[in-house]
């Protein structure tokens, strides 16, 4: 018999948390590895776009620890889990650090904000950045609630990962030969 996909026990508006608690479908815990599940489908959509072997495969372990995180925030804070669940590593981190040090030596320099855009995987990378960024905002915002615990890499890694897609979007304009879009503040004059 083939896995079904649905279970009608979410109708009510409610889930199950790893562990077995239920909570409300618009619980903190659910909207913020719902925005990491959101953030993954953006990465594999610039992916897809890229269509660079090398920038996939930083894309496919970006996309596995994402799916570590959201396994972390569906799990309920103090529950015993039955089931051997992944966790991030310090090295995850070091890993996007390496990345981001390594695009920035071919970078040319940043002499102002720049604009999203120059390429059409590049948007999609701005896109998910952003994303990233609310899916950080979220893990902040449930860590600070009492009741709530993060995993203490994960907000970490949420903000390098950002400063990584940022450094992407640039690296992709770059290997494409486009060009960046310098923000020019627009001058009132009295």
């Amino acid at each position: 018999m083939a896995f079904k996909i649905y279970t009608k026990t979410g109708d009510k508006g409610s889930t199950s948390l790893i562990g077995g608690v239920r909570v409300s479908k618009n619980h903190i815990r659910i909207e913020s590895y719902g925005t990491v599940d959101e953030l993954n489908s953006h990465i594999g959509l610039v992916n897809d776009m890229a269509g660079h072997a090398e920038i996939s495969a930083w894309l496919r372990e970006v996309q596995d620890r994402l799916f570590t995180i959201g396994s972390e925030l569906a799990t309920a804070p103090g529950k015993e889990v039955k089931m051997k669940l992944p966790d991030l590593h310090p090295e995850d981190i070091q890993y996007l650090e390496q990345l981001i040090d390594r695009m920035n030596e071919t970078l040319p320099e940043m002499r102002s904000f720049i604009l999203p855009g120059g390429h059409i995987a590049a948007s999609a990378c701005h896109v998910a950045r952003c994303v990233c960024r609310r899916a950080e905002r979220l893990c902040v915002g449930m860590s600070e609630e009492q009741d709530e615990q993060v995993p203490e890499l994960v907000i970490p890694y949420l903000n390098r990962l950002s400063d990584f897609l940022f450094v992407l979007a640039r690296y992709i304009v770059h290997i494409n030969g486009g060009e960046e879009i310098p923000w020019r503040a627009r001058i009132i004059e009295n």
